[in-house]
């Protein structure tokens, strides 16, 4: 036994592996996508991504006013959680990193199917509705480079404070 207090002022401990990290990307298919205003406030909304090349692929529309913010300041966020996917619960990332705004056809005609894919896995109607409803004059394609990860494991937490109070450490301040 240590008297050592144990409580959850320091998380460092927590994070995610290289495995955990990437079942989480594979197996959620939605993000909060976060940007600054031109005014500076974080704003953020939830949005599906493909990952692909060490990035996340997500579409958009020109006339949404995130556009014009990541072309001002390419610095973003990507937050992941596990919730309603099966994935071990209690898990979550963050990733800073910069974005660009594609508009090329290439790189449209390449990322749409693909997200059509893992939306509407299966149905090959959904998927080419999908593509028709998404491939406007006004699409583009936000590719989001990650420059730092910043992952956490509820599951390991668990298990430190299940061996805490099993091995009796003073739980709380001390």
């Amino acid at each position: 036994m240590t008297n050592t207090p144990f409580n959850y002022d320091n998380v460092r401990g927590y994070t995610l592996d290289g495995d955990a990290e990437r079942q989480l990307v594979e197996a959620q298919n939605e993000c909060t996508f976060m940007w600054s205003t031109r005014d500076g406030w974080p704003v953020g909304v939830i949005m599906s991504y493909v990952f692909e090349h060490g990035a996340f692929w997500l579409s958009v529309s020109s006339l949404r006013v995130r556009v014009q913010a990541v072309e001002r300041d390419a610095r973003c966020s990507i937050a992941i959680t596990s919730k309603g996917v099966s994935v071990p619960g209690g898990r979550s990332l963050t990733y800073k990193g910069t974005c660009e705004v594609l508009k090329d056809q290439a790189t449209i005609d390449w990322f749409l199917p693909a997200l059509a894919r893992r939306l509407r896995p299966g149905d090959e109607v959904a998927q080419a509705l999908f593509y028709q409803l998404n491939n406007t004059p006004n699409r583009r394609v936000l590719k989001f480079t990650p420059l730092k990860t910043i992952g956490y494991d509820g599951q390991k937490m668990r298990r430190a404070t299940d061996d805490a109070v099993t091995s009796g450490r003073v739980i709380g301040p001390g």
